[in-house]
């Protein structure tokens, strides 16, 4: 299945987030998102206890140029079942597991130290 649109073509901070959703470059967004190298993306998911590799296939098809993903599971930190961290193992991504606040927070700062990071963040009310 082919990716969609790029909400924005390249990677950005996240200026806010809840509400459902985030916003970032004078831009708004409803629903979760994957942050790439590539771009920022709408992420459907349906929320963490649906996380499983084909979630992340985006990821992986850009896993060149990422040297680890921030996962943010919503309100709350929610670890990954084994199968899912053995995908990343398996890619050469690192995951690191956090709520998606903590998430957000955490990309900027990475962002804006140039490093490969990319993001995996489920919306919050």
């Amino acid at each position: 299945m082919p990716r969609p649109a790029a909400h924005f073509p390249s990677r950005v901070p996240i200026d806010a987030y809840g509400d459902g959703g985030f916003r970032f470059a004078d831009m708004s967004h409803k629903g979760s998102l994957l942050i790439l190298p590539s771009g920022i993306y709408g992420w459907e998911l349906g929320g963490a206890s649906r996380l499983a590799p084909k979630s992340f296939q985006a990821v992986f098809d850009e896993a060149d140029e990422i040297e680890f993903l921030l996962l943010g599971t919503g309100s709350t930190q929610r670890f990954p079942t084994a199968k899912l961290r053995e995908a990343f193992v398996t890619k050469g991504v690192g995951l690191e597991v956090m709520d998606t606040g903590a998430a957000c927070r955490t990309f900027n700062v990475l962002l804006a130290e140039a490093r490969a990071v990319a993001a995996a963040l489920i919306a919050v009310d």
